[in-house]
């Protein structure tokens, strides 16, 4: 039995300190939250061999195997590593298990794999971020919904990405039926409205929900080919000042989400408190710290934003305060 043992490593290796003395889980990462049967199969057969038969579904996503014992951790590493290859996660060392746990897995809704409302591939983006931020001890929380229905929650998160359409209107295949006008109306947010036989839609309230191009039977509404999506930022849970995420970007590209959320790694880094627990701290209190523009410069530093982004300048945030 394991009497001395560097909880700091434990953890890192994204092995949890549990209540019960010496006993462990481990927290398997399911970026975009999309698994095969062979990967399914494989946890069972880790939970069969070093667990309780117990696995829990994790709010994020990803996997935790319970009841192990913390002298079968490098057994269970071992043991692993078909897992790690499969999902394709970045780590150090080979058969070492994983590399870090601060930044947690990558959720998704389930995307246009499945869903008409759909704009984009969730997984495969998701696995992008993936790439660029694990392994990495700093406690990051992204989440990605593929319309802004956002059934993943990503309001919730430090970044919350909601894939958008940009509509487009080809006037000579319109019929003036107005089914477009009343879904925008119905389950939307009144964005389109009828002039003179023709749609017209109020760019500044159009949230990209695609509910036009859905429910358009002449196809006179189609999506841009181009994708975009909304960044929202900060939001968090907890005991400390919990609130929503602020839309920051719209209309923003692919490449700008990935250079932004590298580039926060750097500011992270750079202003994190010296003693946060576990050399840990949630974004949104560094940016509450130093200054949403101080963040924004960090943020933005070599990200060439589309033409079409509308970007909010500043930012505050509600929600209930503690810290009176």
């Amino acid at each position: 039995m394991i009497r001395d043992l560097n909880t700091k490593k434990v953890m890192k290796n994204a092995f949890r300190i549990t209540k019960t003395k010496y006993k462990t889980a481990l927290r398997v990462r399911v970026p975009g939250g999309l698994i095969d049967p062979e990967c399914l199969m494989l946890v069972s057969e880790i939970s069969s061999k070093y667990g309780d038969g117990q696995i829990h579904i994790t709010t994020r996503q990803g996997f935790e195997i319970l009841g192990i014992n913390m002298e079968d951790m490098p057994a269970v590493n071992e043991m692993a590593q078909p897992l790690i290859e499969k999902l394709n996660i970045n780590q150090d060392e080979k058969g070492k298990g994983y590399s870090a746990a601060g930044t947690r897995n990558v959720s998704a809704c389930i995307g246009n794999k499945v869903c008409p409302k759909a704009q984009y591939n969730t997984t495969e983006f998701a696995k992008r971020i993936e790439k660029v931020i694990f392994p990495n001890d700093l406690h990051f929380k992204v989440a990605l919904t593929g319309c802004p229905n956002d059934c993943i929650k990503a309001r919730m998160h430090d970044f919350g990405i909601i894939g958008t359409c940009l509509p487009e209107y080809e006037m000579d295949r319109c019929v003036a039926c107005g089914a477009c006008v009343k879904k925008c109306k119905k389950i939307s947010v009144e964005a389109l409205r009828m002039e003179n036989n023709k749609i017209v839609r109020d760019a500044n309230k159009c949230i990209g929900c695609g509910e036009c191009v859905i429910n358009c039977p002449m196809s006179a509404w189609t999506r841009s080919p181009k994708k975009y999506y909304k960044l929202m930022i900060m939001g968090r849970t907890g005991k400390k000042n919990p609130r929503l995420a602020e839309d920051w970007l719209r209309w923003v590209d692919e490449d700008s989400i990935v250079k932004i959320i590298e580039n926060t790694y750097q500011y992270v880094k750079e202003y994190i408190s010296k003693d946060a627990p576990n050399g840990k701290e949630h974004i949104g209190y560094i940016v509450d710290r130093t200054g949403f523009q101080e963040f924004r410069k960090w943020a933005l530093k070599d990200v060439n934003l589309p033409k079409e982004t509308v970007e909010r300048q500043n930012i505050y945030w509600s929600g209930p305060k503690y810290d009176y």
